[in-house]
């Protein structure tokens, strides 16, 4: 069943509405659906509604609730992954799959070894305009119950502010790391509120990783081999998800 999302502000009694151009064209131009056809609708709080096209116009479609379902899609894990940028459209590739994966936050980070550089503020805009609609459509086709954050574009330290803020357990995969394993420090936690912070292409500075073990992060090794930035995070993310979250059936 087609999946659509829709604001909160949209749902009224037993009716919702769906407003968004890009769903408009694609239900009646793509999908060819019509009346008293079933779609399934959330409103980005982890709620579910099977719903009947009752009425399709040119600015809207109405649609009659026929069941708000308890199917509750969203881990009981609240992962944020702070994302070195990296080179061509990886960015997009990682924001996709780790809205596949459950991430509920996905920051790009600009770190000392980044070689993307970002200094014009319109293109800056138009990136993560494109971030968002790739988190909104991975969410969409993964079922997701909500649609993971992409905020603006972070330098480190405000990264590490932030997380200490907001006191996560912080994970950072390292290369030159070779005695910590990842497995060894989930066995240790029982946190649902987990940061991860992956390196772009060429790693973490030996200061950065400094800086990082002295807000408490756990520098961990992911193996003998030598994963690409777009990889670790997302091999991180399966990982703490199986341990700790929904895929390991826990």
């Amino acid at each position: 069943m087609n999946r659509f999302f829709v604001n909160i502000d949209n749902i009224k009694d037993e009716n919702i509405i769906i407003d968004n151009k890009d769903d408009l064209k694609h239900i009646k131009n793509v999908l060819r659906l019509k009346e008293n056809e079933k779609i399934e609708i959330s409103d980005g709080l982890d709620n579910e509604y099977i719903v009947q096209i009752k009425n399709i116009t040119d600015e809207f479609i109405e649609t009659l609730i026929l069941e708000k379902t308890d199917i509750k899609r969203e881990s009981n894990i609240n992962i944020t992954l702070y994302q070195g940028y990296p080179k061509s459209s990886k960015m997009e590739f990682i924001i996709q799959k780790a809205t596949e994966l459950g991430v509920k936050r996905i920051v790009p980070i600009i770190t000392d070894r980044t070689i993307v550089k970002i200094n014009n503020n319109k293109k800056e805009e138009k990136k993560l305009e494109r971030f968002e609609k790739i988190a909104f459509e991975a969410a969409k086709q993964s079922k997701r119950g909500i649609i993971p954050e992409v905020p603006q574009i972070m330098n480190l330290e405000s990264a590490v502010k932030e997380m200490q803020k907001n006191n996560s357990f912080i994970i950072v995969p390292y290369e030159n790391e070779n005695k910590i394993y990842i497995k060894e420090v989930l066995k240790k936690t029982k946190e649902k509120d987990i940061s991860i912070i992956i390196g772009p292409e060429g790693g973490f500075s030996e200061s950065e990783i400094k800086k990082l073990q002295e807000i408490g992060a756990s520098i961990v090794s992911l193996g003998p081999r030598i994963l690409r930035t777009e990889t670790a995070g997302l091999t991180l993310i399966s990982i703490i998800m199986y341990q700790l979250g929904d895929v390991g059936g826990i």
